[in-house]
């Protein structure tokens, strides 16, 4: 009875150290993992920092070479695109290399975008601007739906000022022939366009 007991009590110690054995081997694997992790992590946002940097260089890169194609404005770089296509696909051929349609926000910038136009596309050809009353009818708004604070249209007819399309012109163009005028169009008409880009 002794011995069964002393075996008993032999077998019950050999389970508790076993037991502590792997319960000291879980928090080494534990903290191997904890450290593996925190060096996956580490290299993980390593990566990220690395392809955020050569993402900015490569748009970087881009605007300078569109700089370089184009004109710079002021903070801005415009590249002509003498394709003549409708509003919306200039709007998408646009965006497709990170840009927009341009959109002039003074008198200045007009007449510097106006002075490109003659140069790159033509003295009497209109191009397509970022700027259209789609919505609304008589509120024109940017690509990006913001009112526009800069207006040139062509107001020297008095008869007929623009814009005067009503609903069926609800686009907008800059004219180089009229002296950088803006004027509104169907947005189903075939124009040059002049894609605008921010610099970084």
């Amino acid at each position: 009875m002794e011995f069964r007991g002393v075996c008993v009590l032999l077998g019950v110690l050999l389970l508790v150290n076993c037991s502590f054995q792997q319960s000291s081997q879980r928090r080494i694997v534990k903290k191997a993992d904890t450290a593996k992790d925190a060096a996956i992590k580490e290299l993980q946002k390593q990566i990220d920092d690395i392809v955020q940097e050569l993402n900015l260089l490569k748009e970087q890169q881009a605007l300078q070479t569109v700089c370089l194609k184009g004109i710079k404005i002021y903070d801005k770089c415009f590249l002509a695109d003498t394709v003549k296509k409708r509003y919306h696909t200039a709007s998408e051929d646009c965006n497709a290399l990170g840009g927009v349609l341009g959109t002039p926000t003074s008198r200045e910038a007009n007449d510097q975008l106006r002075d490109y136009i003659r140069q790159s596309i033509g003295p009497n050809e209109q191009v397509w601007l970022g700027i259209n009353d789609m919505v609304t009818e008589g509120t024109w708004v940017d690509q990006t739906g913001s009112s526009i604070t800069y207006k040139n249209w062509d107001t020297s007819n008095h008869r007929s000022p623009q814009p005067d399309g009503g609903m069926s012109s609800n686009c907008a163009v800059l004219s180089g022939a009229s002296s950088g005028k803006w004027f509104d169009e169907n947005c189903r008409e075939e124009k040059p366009s002049v894609c605008q880009f921010n610099i970084v």
